[in-house]
Protein backbone atom coordinates (compact mmCIF):
# COMPACT_ATOMS: atom_id res chain seq x y z
CA UNK A 1 0.00 0.00 0.00
CA UNK A 2 1.21 3.32 -0.78
CA UNK A 3 2.16 5.99 2.01
CA UNK A 4 1.95 9.17 0.08
CA UNK A 5 -0.03 10.71 3.11
CA UNK A 6 2.78 10.11 5.20
CA UNK A 7 5.43 11.89 3.17
CA UNK A 8 3.10 15.01 2.48
CA UNK A 9 1.58 15.02 6.42
CA UNK A 10 5.49 15.20 7.51
CA UNK A 11 5.94 18.33 5.35
CA UNK A 12 2.88 19.70 6.82
CA UNK A 13 4.62 18.95 10.40
CA UNK A 14 7.91 20.45 8.82
CA UNK A 15 5.82 23.88 7.51
CA UNK A 16 4.26 24.61 10.40
CA UNK A 17 6.68 23.91 12.68
CA UNK A 18 8.60 26.55 11.37
CA UNK A 19 6.18 28.87 10.21
CA UNK A 20 3.34 28.54 12.69
CA UNK A 21 0.97 27.94 10.15
CA UNK A 22 -2.32 27.81 11.91
CA UNK A 23 -5.08 25.81 9.28
CA UNK A 24 -3.08 22.39 9.09
CA UNK A 25 -2.06 20.14 11.81
CA UNK A 26 0.58 20.92 13.71
CA UNK A 27 2.89 20.54 16.79
CA UNK A 28 2.15 22.24 19.65
CA UNK A 29 5.54 21.78 21.12
CA UNK A 30 9.43 20.87 20.32
CA UNK A 31 8.23 17.88 22.00
CA UNK A 32 5.70 16.71 20.29
CA UNK A 33 7.51 17.55 17.17
CA UNK A 34 10.15 15.34 18.40
CA UNK A 35 7.69 12.35 19.25
CA UNK A 36 6.11 13.09 15.53
CA UNK A 37 9.51 12.25 14.28
CA UNK A 38 10.72 9.37 16.02
CA UNK A 39 6.90 7.84 14.94
CA UNK A 40 7.58 8.55 10.98
CA UNK A 41 11.28 7.24 11.47
CA UNK A 42 10.44 4.31 13.23
CA UNK A 43 10.62 1.03 11.16
CA UNK A 44 6.86 -0.40 10.47
CA UNK A 45 5.99 -3.01 13.09
CA UNK A 46 6.71 -2.97 16.83
CA UNK A 47 9.21 -0.07 17.19
CA UNK A 48 6.34 2.06 14.67
CA UNK A 49 3.51 1.25 17.27
CA UNK A 50 5.52 2.08 20.32
CA UNK A 51 6.14 5.37 19.13
CA UNK A 52 2.34 6.21 18.02
CA UNK A 53 1.34 4.97 21.47
CA UNK A 54 4.17 7.05 22.76
CA UNK A 55 3.17 10.27 21.22
CA UNK A 56 -0.57 9.53 22.08
CA UNK A 57 0.23 8.71 25.66
CA UNK A 58 2.08 12.12 26.44
CA UNK A 59 0.21 14.31 23.65
CA UNK A 60 -3.64 13.23 24.11
CA UNK A 61 -4.60 16.52 22.38
CA UNK A 62 -2.06 16.03 19.20
CA UNK A 63 -3.24 17.15 16.02
CA UNK A 64 -2.45 13.76 14.55
CA UNK A 65 -4.30 11.40 16.60
CA UNK A 66 -6.04 10.03 13.80
CA UNK A 67 -2.94 9.27 11.95
CA UNK A 68 -1.02 7.69 14.33
CA UNK A 69 -3.78 5.44 15.48
CA UNK A 70 -3.85 4.70 11.44
CA UNK A 71 0.10 3.70 11.45
CA UNK A 72 -0.73 1.58 14.34
CA UNK A 73 -3.05 0.04 12.25
CA UNK A 74 -1.32 -0.60 9.20
CA UNK A 75 2.26 -2.21 11.03
CA UNK A 76 -0.30 -4.40 12.70
CA UNK A 77 -1.90 -5.46 9.37
CA UNK A 78 1.49 -5.29 6.88
CA UNK A 79 4.04 -6.11 9.61
CA UNK A 80 2.47 -8.12 12.15
CA UNK A 81 0.22 -9.95 10.11
CA UNK A 82 -2.65 -9.49 12.71
CA UNK A 83 -6.21 -8.78 11.51
CA UNK A 84 -8.11 -7.93 14.35
CA UNK A 85 -5.94 -5.57 15.86
CA UNK A 86 -5.10 -3.64 12.61
CA UNK A 87 -9.37 -3.52 12.36
CA UNK A 88 -9.42 -2.10 15.53
CA UNK A 89 -6.54 0.57 15.37
CA UNK A 90 -8.39 1.68 11.85
CA UNK A 91 -12.02 1.87 13.07
CA UNK A 92 -10.16 4.07 16.08
CA UNK A 93 -8.63 6.47 13.65
CA UNK A 94 -12.07 6.57 11.53
CA UNK A 95 -13.41 7.73 15.43
CA UNK A 96 -11.03 10.07 15.44
CA UNK A 97 -11.25 11.34 11.96
CA UNK A 98 -14.43 10.76 10.17
CA UNK A 99 -12.67 11.65 6.77
CA UNK A 100 -9.26 9.58 7.76
CA UNK A 101 -9.72 7.77 4.16
CA UNK A 102 -6.09 5.82 4.50
CA UNK A 103 -8.39 4.12 7.52
CA UNK A 104 -10.94 3.50 5.24
CA UNK A 105 -8.91 1.82 2.31
CA UNK A 106 -6.96 0.11 5.01
CA UNK A 107 -9.96 -1.67 6.40
CA UNK A 108 -11.81 -2.20 3.20
CA UNK A 109 -8.61 -4.58 2.23
CA UNK A 110 -8.28 -6.40 5.34
CA UNK A 111 -11.96 -7.15 5.09
CA UNK A 112 -12.20 -8.36 1.74
CA UNK A 113 -8.88 -10.54 1.69
CA UNK A 114 -9.83 -11.98 4.92
CA UNK A 115 -13.32 -13.21 4.02
CA UNK A 116 -13.41 -16.47 2.06
CA UNK A 117 -16.41 -18.15 0.21
CA UNK A 118 -17.57 -20.58 3.07
CA UNK A 119 -17.23 -17.86 5.94
CA UNK A 120 -20.61 -17.61 7.69
CA UNK A 121 -20.42 -14.20 8.20
CA UNK A 122 -19.12 -13.79 4.52
CA UNK A 123 -21.81 -11.42 3.44
CA UNK A 124 -21.61 -8.84 6.99
CA UNK A 125 -17.66 -8.25 6.12
CA UNK A 126 -18.01 -8.08 2.16
CA UNK A 127 -20.70 -5.33 3.08
CA UNK A 128 -18.69 -3.98 5.69
CA UNK A 129 -15.31 -4.01 2.83
CA UNK A 130 -17.37 -2.50 -0.06
CA UNK A 131 -19.01 0.49 2.01
CA UNK A 132 -15.37 1.48 3.43
CA UNK A 133 -13.92 1.21 -0.06
CA UNK A 134 -16.56 3.58 -1.56
CA UNK A 135 -16.65 5.66 1.13
CA UNK A 136 -13.08 6.67 0.63
CA UNK A 137 -13.44 7.22 -2.87
CA UNK A 138 -16.05 10.04 -1.43
CA UNK A 139 -13.56 11.34 0.86
CA UNK A 140 -10.84 11.08 -1.29
CA UNK A 141 -12.49 13.01 -3.93
CA UNK A 142 -13.54 15.93 -2.00
CA UNK A 143 -9.97 15.96 0.55
CA UNK A 144 -8.02 19.25 0.71
CA UNK A 145 -4.45 19.27 -0.39
CA UNK A 146 -3.09 18.51 3.47
CA UNK A 147 0.32 20.37 2.77
CA UNK A 148 -0.10 23.87 0.45
CA UNK A 149 3.29 23.51 -0.69
CA UNK A 150 2.88 20.21 -2.74
CA UNK A 151 2.30 20.76 -6.46
CA UNK A 152 -1.17 19.94 -7.30
CA UNK A 153 0.17 17.65 -10.02
CA UNK A 154 1.58 15.24 -7.13
CA UNK A 155 -1.30 15.43 -4.72
CA UNK A 156 -3.82 15.05 -8.38
CA UNK A 157 -1.32 11.79 -8.53
CA UNK A 158 -1.52 10.88 -5.08
CA UNK A 159 -5.48 11.51 -5.19
CA UNK A 160 -6.07 9.07 -8.43
CA UNK A 161 -3.28 6.16 -6.66
CA UNK A 162 -5.44 6.27 -3.36
CA UNK A 163 -8.87 6.04 -5.48
CA UNK A 164 -7.09 3.09 -7.52
CA UNK A 165 -6.71 1.11 -4.17
CA UNK A 166 -10.07 1.30 -3.36
CA UNK A 167 -11.33 0.17 -6.77
CA UNK A 168 -8.65 -2.94 -6.20
CA UNK A 169 -10.98 -3.63 -3.00
CA UNK A 170 -14.24 -3.45 -4.74
CA UNK A 171 -12.60 -6.07 -7.21
CA UNK A 172 -11.16 -8.10 -4.25
CA UNK A 173 -14.94 -8.17 -2.93
CA UNK A 174 -16.07 -9.38 -6.33
CA UNK A 175 -13.73 -11.92 -6.28
CA UNK A 176 -15.16 -13.51 -3.05
CA UNK A 177 -18.36 -13.27 -4.24
CA UNK A 178 -17.36 -14.81 -7.93
CA UNK A 179 -18.57 -12.07 -9.87
CA UNK A 180 -15.79 -12.06 -11.93
CA UNK A 181 -16.52 -9.49 -14.32
CA UNK A 182 -16.99 -6.79 -11.88
CA UNK A 183 -13.87 -8.10 -10.39
CA UNK A 184 -12.31 -7.62 -14.18
CA UNK A 185 -13.71 -4.24 -14.20
CA UNK A 186 -12.70 -2.44 -10.86
CA UNK A 187 -9.36 -4.13 -11.26
CA UNK A 188 -8.30 -2.62 -14.89
CA UNK A 189 -10.23 0.60 -13.16
CA UNK A 190 -7.57 0.38 -10.52
CA UNK A 191 -4.57 -0.02 -12.83
CA UNK A 192 -5.89 2.44 -15.83
CA UNK A 193 -6.22 5.53 -12.64
CA UNK A 194 -2.66 4.68 -11.06
CA UNK A 195 0.30 6.55 -11.76
CA UNK A 196 2.52 3.61 -11.90
CA UNK A 197 0.15 0.17 -12.36
CA UNK A 198 0.76 -2.02 -9.56
CA UNK A 199 1.99 -5.12 -11.22
CA UNK A 200 0.28 -7.40 -7.91
CA UNK A 201 -3.11 -5.24 -9.30
CA UNK A 202 -2.57 -6.46 -12.96
CA UNK A 203 -2.12 -9.75 -11.75
CA UNK A 204 -5.44 -9.72 -9.71
CA UNK A 205 -6.84 -8.59 -12.93
CA UNK A 206 -5.38 -11.24 -15.35
CA UNK A 207 -6.97 -13.79 -12.89
CA UNK A 208 -10.09 -12.49 -13.19
CA UNK A 209 -9.70 -12.08 -17.08
CA UNK A 210 -9.11 -16.06 -16.71
CA UNK A 211 -12.47 -16.37 -14.98
CA UNK A 212 -14.24 -14.87 -17.62
CA UNK A 213 -12.14 -17.37 -20.42
CA UNK A 214 -10.63 -14.23 -21.82
CA UNK A 215 -7.10 -16.53 -21.87
CA UNK A 216 -5.43 -13.99 -24.61
CA UNK A 217 -5.83 -10.96 -22.93
CA UNK A 218 -4.77 -12.72 -19.94
CA UNK A 219 -1.59 -13.54 -21.12
CA UNK A 220 -0.68 -10.06 -22.24
CA UNK A 221 -1.25 -8.75 -19.12
CA UNK A 222 0.74 -10.98 -17.39
CA UNK A 223 3.19 -10.46 -19.92
CA UNK A 224 3.24 -6.70 -19.16
CA UNK A 225 3.88 -7.87 -15.37
CA UNK A 226 6.66 -10.02 -16.38
CA UNK A 227 8.19 -7.59 -18.57
CA UNK A 228 8.25 -5.11 -15.62
CA UNK A 229 11.41 -4.38 -13.99
CA UNK A 230 9.54 -2.68 -11.55
CA UNK A 231 8.08 -6.18 -10.36
CA UNK A 232 9.26 -7.76 -6.99
CA UNK A 233 10.43 -11.24 -7.76
CA UNK A 234 7.71 -12.94 -6.45
CA UNK A 235 4.91 -11.07 -8.03
CA UNK A 236 6.96 -12.04 -11.31
CA UNK A 237 7.32 -15.31 -10.58
CA UNK A 238 3.80 -15.58 -9.48
CA UNK A 239 3.05 -14.16 -12.70
CA UNK A 240 4.98 -16.63 -15.05
CA UNK A 241 3.40 -19.50 -12.94
CA UNK A 242 -0.40 -17.53 -13.66
CA UNK A 243 0.39 -17.35 -17.15
CA UNK A 244 1.56 -20.98 -17.93
CA UNK A 245 -2.00 -21.79 -16.19
CA UNK A 246 -3.57 -19.53 -18.50
CA UNK A 247 -2.22 -21.25 -21.75
CA UNK A 248 -2.62 -24.30 -20.72
CA UNK A 249 -6.03 -23.41 -20.26
CA UNK A 250 -6.97 -22.04 -23.00
CA UNK A 251 -5.18 -25.00 -25.17
CA UNK A 252 -7.86 -27.27 -22.74
CA UNK A 253 -10.99 -24.94 -24.19
CA UNK A 254 -9.25 -25.38 -27.88
CA UNK A 255 -9.58 -28.78 -27.78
Amino acid sequence: MKRFAHVIVWGVIAVSAASGFQKQPRPKSQKELDALQAMFKAPMGDQQIAAAEALLSNFADTDFKSLALFMEADSYARAKGQFEKSIVFAERALEADKDNYQAMLLLARQYASHTTENDLDKEEKLTKAAKYANDAVASIASAPKPNPGVPDAQWDAAKKDYTSQAHEAMGMIADVRKKYDVAATEYKTAVDSQSTPDPATMVRYAIAQEHLGKFDEAIATLDKVIADPNSQPVVKQYATNEKAKATKLKETVKK
